[in-house]
Formats: C-alpha cells, sequence, structure tokens
C-alpha cells in the first residue's frame, strides 16, 4: 500500500446515501454498480494524489497531503457520478465530507479525534453534496473560483462537543440545493451537554446500537458510578439523525413519586395538560405518530411507575426508550444490557510499552481526569504499573476511578494507592449483603470521604440534604457553615476540587452546585449516623417553603419569570420541603407555602402536580381549622381549578371566603371577594358585582390602588353583557391609568388586553389593535406565556370583526399554541369580556379547508412572525 502521509492531513470519507433501499431494489445487480461507484470514485481519487486508507462495505476513506487535492476529488467524483449511466435502477447518490487535521498512525489507519471529525461531517451531508469543514476552507478558499464555497452555519455534530462551521462545495454543472446538513440541530433534543469528555466504550456504543435496532425497550442496568446515563447519552447523542423528531431526555434523579413520572415525561417533551384529561393521555396524543428516542435517566427509584414506560410504547409505534436504572424494570418486551466496567490491566501482565497501556480505557479515564486536576501529571513508565493497580482495584467503575483521578493534585500514584488499599481492604471486609461492584464503589466514596479534614466531612453531609441541586445562599442558609467554622465558598470550593460535588454555571444565572446521586446516597447516610439528619432536613424545608411564599408577590409583577424559573429550578427542593411538611404534620407551613405556589405550577404547566399538593395539604387532619393558612390554600386550589376545572372552584373560594369573613382581615377578605366573584359571574353576574363592590369598598379602605384597579376592570361585566361598551371602555381605562401610575408592567398588559377588546366591540379598530399591541410587547418583556395567548386571542376576535377571518383563524391558532406553552386550561374569558370563539366566528366565513389550513399555518408560527401579520 502507498504510504499513508502524516502531519497536516486532509480526510475524505463518501458514504452511498440509502444503500440498504438500493440493495433491496436493485438484487443481484447491486454489486455490479457497487463497483462501478467505486471505478469512478477511485479514479478521481488517483487523479488528484489521494491515498486509500480503507473501504467498509461502500464507504471510502481517504487521505490527502493537499487539501486542494482532496476537495478537487471530492468534485470530480460527484461529476463522474451525476454523469454515469445508471439506467436500469435509481441513480445513485453518494454523499462526501472533507476535513483538515492532525494525520496520527496507530497501525496502518489513523487514530485521534480530527479523523473522526471528518466522518462526522461526511454523515451530515446529503447525497449528492460535498461538505467542507473550517479549516479545509481555510486552506482552499483563495484558490477555488468564487462562490465555490457557501457557508452553511455552526453545527453540532453527533459526538463532538464544539460546534463546527461547515461549508457546502458547490460544483459547477450540478445540483447545489440541499436541505439542512443531517446534523444535531436538525434535529429536537433535549439532551443535556457533557462537560467532560467520553473516554472509551467502542465495543459498547455499538452493542447498546445494535440493540437498540432490535428492541424497542433497553434499559441498562449496574450499580450507582458505573457509567450508564454517561453511555445513554453518548449512544442517544450518536443515533439523534436516524430519528426524525429527534431524542427526549426525562431526568428523574430529583422525582421520588411515581405518580410524578407522566408529568416528568410531559414536561421533558414540552407536553401541557389539558382540563380534565390525565397528563399521560396527552403524553400518548403526542408521541403516537413520531419517530423518537426516549432515554429516561434514573428510573430505580421509580421503579413501580414501570407500566407507563410500557404504555407509551404500546401507544406510539415509532417511539423507542433507552431506560437506565440499577434494576430491571421487568416490562413486556424488555431488554436488559448489564453495563460493564471499563476494560482494566491485570497488574501482573502489564504490556511493556507505554502507549499500549495509554490505550486501556480504564488508565486512559484516570490519566485524562489527573490532567483536569493537575495538567502537571503525565503517566511515565515509573507510574503507570501504579495507576494500572488503582484501575484494577476500583474494578474499571467510571466513577471511582475519576474520584481517586482528582487526588493528583495532592497525592501521588503511590500515595493514592497506598491509601485506596487500606480503605477497599476495610469496606470490602464487611457489608456482604452488598454486590462486590457496589462495595468497591462505596469503598472509593469513602476513600475519597476520609480524606477531608473533619469540618468537610461534615459539611458535606449536610450538603447532600438537597434534592436538584443548590445555590451558594442556600448552603449558607441550610448548612450553616458558619457553625461549622468554615467559609462557605472556601468549603463548596475544596468539595468541587475533590469531585464530591460539581458545579454548574448557566448563562447569566448564578452559580449552582449539585451531587452525582451515588454521592449524595453516602452523604445522607453520613448525616443520618451524625445525627444531623432531623435538624438539617428541618433547616432545608424551613428555607424552601419561605422560599415558595417569598415568591407569592413576585408571580404576579414584573419580574415574574425570573422568579418563576427560580421555582423551576428548585422544583425538586420545594417538593422535598412541602413532604417534609406533610409528613411532620406541619398543616400551616405545608398550607401557606402550597397555596403561595398555585401560580408557579399554573404557569408552568404543572396543574396535576400542584392540585395534588393542594389536596394533601388541605388534608390534613391538623389543618382544618379556620386559619389564614387554610384559606390561602383552599384560594390556591381555587385557582388551579380556575385553569383547570372551573366548576370545582366555586366551592374552594366559598369556603376560602367564610374563613376569612370569620377571622376579618381586610386585605385577605378584599382578596377573597374578589376571587369568590370570578366564580360566581359564570352563573349570576348581579351577585358577582356585589361581592365586587364588598371588595372594592374593602381595597378602597386600605388605600390598595392595585387592588381597586383589579376590581374595575371585574366590574365591567354589567355593562358588558348589556353592550354599553364605551362605559366599558371608559371603567377599564380608569383601571388602566392606576397600572400606569403604579408602574406595574405585568397588570398593566392585562388591563391592556381587556381594553382592546373593549375597543373593538366598540367600534374602534386603530384604537383596539394599538392597545392589544401594547399589551403583547408588555407580555413579551414579561416572558408570560398565558398574557401572550390571551393577547392573540384577543387579536382573532378584533381580526374576524374586521372581516380577516384567515388571519384570524392564524391568530386563534397561535393563541392555542401559547397556551399549551403556559400548560392549557381553558382563557380566563368572563361576563362577554374575550368570551365565545373567534375561530367559528371567522370559520363561518372560510371554506373548511382554507379554515384547516390557515388553523395549520398559525400552529407552526412563531410570535414574530404572527405580529407581520398585523402591520
Amino acid at each position: 500500500m502507498t504510504e499513508l502521509p502524516t502531519g497536516t492531513v486532509t480526510f475524505l470519507f463518501t458514504d452511498i446515501q440509502g444503500s440498504t433501499g438500493l440493495l433491496q431494489a436493485l438484487g443481484a445487480r447491486y454489486a455490479t454498480v457497487q463497483d462501478e461507484h467505486a471505478a469512478i470514485v477511485r479514479r478521481a481519487v488517483a487523479d488528484a494524489g489521494g491515498v486509500e486508507v480503507s473501504t467498509h462495505g461502500d464507504a471510502f476513506f481517504v487521505a490527502f497531503r493537499s487539501p486542494l487535492g482532496a476537495v478537487r476529488a471530492a468534485a470530480a467524483a460527484q461529476r463522474g457520478l451525476a454523469a454515469h449511466d445508471w439506467s436500469g435502477g435509481p441513480p445513485l447518490r453518494v454523499r462526501m465530507g472533507v476535513h483538515t487535521g492532525e494525520g496520527t498512525l496507530g497501525g496502518d489507519d489513523y487514530v485521534g479525534i480530527d479523523v473522526h471529525r471528518a466522518a462526522r461531517i461526511a454523515d451530515a451531508a446529503h447525497g449528492g453534496q460535498v461538505i467542507v469543514s473550517d479549516a479545509t476552507r481555510g486552506l482552499v478558499e483563495h484558490t477555488l473560483p468564487a462562490g465555490s464555497l457557501r457557508d452553511l452555519g455552526l453545527h453540532h455534530l453527533r459526538g463532538l462537543t464544539d460546534p463546527e462551521r461547515l461549508h457546502q462545495l458547490v460544483v459547477e454543472g450540478l445540483e447545489s440545493d440541499f436541505p439542512p446538513p443531517r446534523t444535531l440541530d436538525a434535529r429536537p433534543s433535549n439532551l443535556p451537554p457533557q462537560l467532560t469528555s467520553f473516554v472509551g466504550r467502542e465495543a459498547e456504543i455499538a452493542e447498546v446500537e445494535r440493540l437498540l435496532g432490535q428492541t424497542r425497550l433497553l434499559t441498562l442496568t449496574g450499580p450507582g458510578g458505573s457509567g450508564k446515563s454517561r453511555l445513554a447519552l453518548r449512544v442517544a447523542d450518536d443515533l439523534l439523525p436516524l430519528y426524525r423528531d429527534g431524542s427526549c431526555f426525562v431526568d428523574l434523579a430529583p422525582v421520588t413519586d411515581p405518580a410524578l413520572v407522566p408529568a416528568a415525561v410531559a414536561n421533558a417533551l414540552g407536553v401541557p395538560e389539558s382540563p380534565g384529561r390525565p397528563i399521560l393521555d396527552e403524553v400518548k396524543d403526542h408521541l403516537r405518530h413520531r419517530e423518537l428516542l426516549q432515554v429516561v435517566d434514573n428510573f430505580e427509584q421509580v421503579a413501580e411507575a414501570g407500566p407507563v414506560i410500557e404504555e407509551l410504547l404500546v401507544a406510539a409505534p415509532k417511539l423507542r426508550t433507552m431506560v437506565t436504572s440499577r434494576v430491571v424494570l421487568s416490562l413486556r418486551g424488555e431488554q436488559e444490557y448489564a453495563v460493564p466496567p471499563l476494560h482494566v490491566p491485570d497488574p501482573g501482565r502489564l504490556p511493556l510499552d507505554l502507549s499500549a497501556l495509554t490505550a486501556v480505557e480504564a488508565v486512559r479515564l484516570f490519566t485524562e481526569r489527573a490532567q483536569a486536576a493537575s495538567p502537571r501529571f503525565t503517566l511515565t513508565e515509573q507510574n503507570a504499573p501504579l495507576v494500572a493497580e488503582i484501575t484494577a482495584r476500583l474494578d474499571g467503575l467510571p466513577l471511582a476511578i475519576e474520584l481517586a483521578a482528582t487526588r493528583t493534585k495532592v497525592l501521588t500514584p503511590e500515595q493514592i494507592l497506598s491509601r485506596l488499599k487500606r480503605r477497599l481492604s476495610i469496606l470490602t471486609s464487611g457489608a456482604r449483603s452488598l454486590p462486590e461492584r457496589q462495595r468497591t464503589l462505596r469503598a472509593a466514596i469513602a476513600w475519597s470521604h476520609d480524606l477531608l479534614d473533619p469540618v468537610e466531612r461534615r459539611l458535606f453531609a449536610r450538603l447532600s440534604v438537597f434534592t436538584g441541586g443548590w445555590t451558594f445562599e442556600s448552603a449558607e442558609a441550610v448548612c450553616d457553615p458558619e457553625e461549622l467554622g468554615v467559609d462557605a465558598l472556601d468549603g463548596l470550593t475544596s468539595l468541587v476540587d475533590k469531585s464530591l460535588i460539581r458545579r454548574v454555571e448557566a448563562p447569566g444565572c448564578p452559580a449552582r452546585f449539585s451531587m452525582l446521586e451515588t454521592i449524595r446516597e453516602f452523604g445522607l447516610e453520613q448525616l443520618e449516623a451524625s445525627g444531623e439528619l432531623e435538624p438539617v432536613r428541618r433547616r432545608h424545608a424551613e428555607h424552601f417553603l419561605r422560599l415558595a411564599e417569598d415568591a407569592e408577590p413576585h408571580l404576579t409583577s414584573d419580574d415574574q419569570g425570573e422568579w418563576l424559573d427560580r421555582c423551576d429550578q428548585e422544583h425538586a427542593n420545594i417538593r422535598a420541603a412541602l413532604r417534609w411538611a406533610v409528613e411532620t404534620g406541619d398543616a400551616g407551613r405545608a398550607q401557606s407555602a402550597a397555596g403561595a405556589l398555585w401560580r408557579f405550577w399554573q404557569q408552568r404547566g404543572h396543574l396535576a402536580e400542584g392540585r395534588r399538593w393542594l389536596e394533601e395539604a388541605l388534608a390534613m387532619p391538623s389543618g382544618q381549622g379556620p386559619t389564614a393558612a387554610r384559606a390561602k390554600a383552599l384560594a390556591g386550589a381555587g385557582g388551579i381549578a380556575w385553569w383547570s376545572d372551573r366548576g370545582a372552584s366555586r366551592a374552594l373560594y366559598d369556603e376560602a371566603l367564610a374563613i376569612e369573613r370569620e377571622l376579618g382581615d381586610p386585605a385577605r377578605l378584599a382578596e377573597a371577594l374578589y376571587n369568590q366573584a370570578f366564580a360566581v359571574a359564570e352563573q349570576d353576574v348581579e351577585a358577582a358585582a356585589r361581592l365586587l363592590d364588598e371588595s372594592l369598598e374593602l381595597f378602597r379602605q386600605l388605600g390598595d390602588e392595585a387592588g381597586v384597579a383589579r376590581v374595575l376592570v371585574m366590574l365591567v361585566v354589567r355593562d358588558a353583557m348589556a353592550g354599553a361598551w364605551d362605559l366599558v371602555v371608559a371603567r377599564i381605562e380608569e383601571s388602566v391609568a392606576i397600572w400606569r401610575r403604579l408602574g406595574d408592567r405585568l397588570n398593566l398588559a392585562f388591563g391592556l388586553v381587556w381594553l382592546a377588546f373593549a375597543h373593538g366591540r366598540a367600534g374602534r379598530r386603530d384604537d383596539a389593535r394599538a392597545t392589544a399591541l401594547e399589551a403583547l410587547e408588555l407580555f413579551r418583556e414579561a416572558d408570560n406565556a398565558t398574557g401572550v395567548a390571551l393577547t392573540f386571542l384577543d387579536l382573532a376576535f378584533l381580526l374576524t370583526w374586521e372581516g380577516r377571518h384567515e388571519d384570524a383563524v392564524r391568530m386563534a391558532a397561535v393563541s392555542k399554541s401559547q397556551r399549551d406553552r403556559a400548560g392549557g386550561g381553558p382563557m380566563p374569558g368572563f361576563g362577554g369580556m374575550l368570551e365565545g370563539d373567534p375561530m367559528a366566528e371567522a370559520g363561518a366565513h372560510l371554506s373548511e379547508d382554507a379554515a384547516r389550513r390557515a388553523w395549520q399555518e398559525g400552529l407552526t408560527m412563531s410570535v414574530p412572525e404572527a405580529v407581520t401579520l398585523l402591520q
């Protein structure tokens, strides 16, 4: 074979598109076609000075000393393939990728990241297309005719962390218009980005991918720390381009209640709740015709919810699910794959060649993580046997190896091994009920824990009380580092350095910290053994129950979006706090916090969960008395019911009002009267008006202008029902003026929505349009999906009254998609205001096909696209 070039090398990969379908279509003739294709490619490669590295089936891997030669070979091959007579069958279409990088030889082949990058670039191309990396582009663009390279933008390639800028080679006379590259960006996915490299596992990846081709439910099993999640995510990342509707990652680590699994799946998929319908049914409908790979992580703690996965697979024939769990789910059609440890060397029979030892997966992992902790660390002839023994003693468990490797910052491999031997002998001699690999992992965690100083150990144990992560401020409040005699920042930094906790920073957000679940379990055991579990749990619960109550006024103010995000981030901790309050019989705290959170649950699509928490808190035996906390929980339950089952809201608001009348606090009574008016208005407008009059009087006595403004809007019901729209406009304008004076932009936006509708009914089209657009701008600033949906419903009415019926249908569809984003539920129309169906009004003027087409167009529109229709 011609000598392979080294140094800076340009790689060309080619592959026939749809080769399996061609084989089936051509039968025995396929071999002839494949030979003709190979001859064309080889001729182009030879003419440009390329060296054929290998062929796999119908795919070529070629190396070039000259990047220009590689590009010219690809162009010549595509011209030859396009000009060839493929009569007797479909034309052959070949995808090609070109990349320039480091040509490092490993035997008679190339190794290294640049080879993988070139292969992934070829994978991204369509048949007949040549895609070139940015590195190659920089070397050839000045020698190619102008316009020969078309910038395709940044794209994430399968298995690679950083995005790559891609370019299409435009070959004169050949097709140049192709769909977007077949990269990860072309498929919807919420797979979390990985912060560290993925080492080895080539055989396991291939086997898991093979099994996923044969089964629709694959469960990766193994003890904590065995690498199940990383393997599942890597496979999902690799296979993403193969699934038309992408992939979905469902993290069950913060979920301990099996009943919440359907909601967790729905949340990951972005499926909203619908009133009166189980969320699982909504998820089934969403997935029914989708071709999607679902990864469900950490299933062991909610294994009773296994039938949920089975139901989804039955409902959605093109769904495939990969589960990670410490236990098998025992479901129909389930295939188990026991994740093996990393391959480790035999310390008694080490290879003489250091490079051969560095190729061993466990040694590679240790070396990479050690170098990340201490850049000065290198694997040498002297320390390699020690590293090999460390990885062997740790049974090739990735988490255990990573924990040991981080200690190279302060310890030599010899010192690590010496301390590790002592800890392993202690822990593996006991706890025989645990599987051997689990004992080894516990020993590795315990050893890492033993190296902490006493204060760090106590801080580590206290931090394990958090679920789903924590902020610096929460660590200070819950763990009381001052009492421990340690600075919170110093303590957290030290634990991060020792890989017992992780620091995660999202752009524009405060830093958060977290623990792997396996390490957290160990920490909780230490916390319980120290006798501190209950007091720390109490501090944790009090902190997050207080956060819930602190959030309440912000959930209806201008900084609503910020506080909704904060509640979302702390949702797992809030759940744990509510569970503590219920289990300890603290009904006052449970009811007050749950009542405070109802708007968060409604805004972020957790209606079913919110309803369950409120029902549980209200059913507590110690919480049956007429207290302010119970009244708040009843009002919260009424609010949840308003958005999901309006008929149920009246009884809840009734009881809340009765309690507030008994307690006599004028501010809370005014609020209860206002809430009850909403529930009553649909059946009895006059009764609602009496409630509002009483509420208004109390708000005026209190000097509560915001309360006055809210009631004034509601008081227009009688005039709206009577068709006195000029009076309605006047009343709402008074309310809007108050909101402007107070600077409350969110409530101003809601007032403007009602005012726009009233202007429209009064025939003031220009005022109506301008007012609605101002409301929309304010809602978008606040990221309030409910308000955005309400405004587009408003605009649907306005447009149909203008005779623009197709656009009205589009606006109604946009409203529906935004309402789904907000968690579903009915729109809050009342008493002739925003009541009715603009879709029905507009549809009466359109053919069925025209209405359906406009509706589908609206469902796919972004908010900015919809706004352009109004210009």
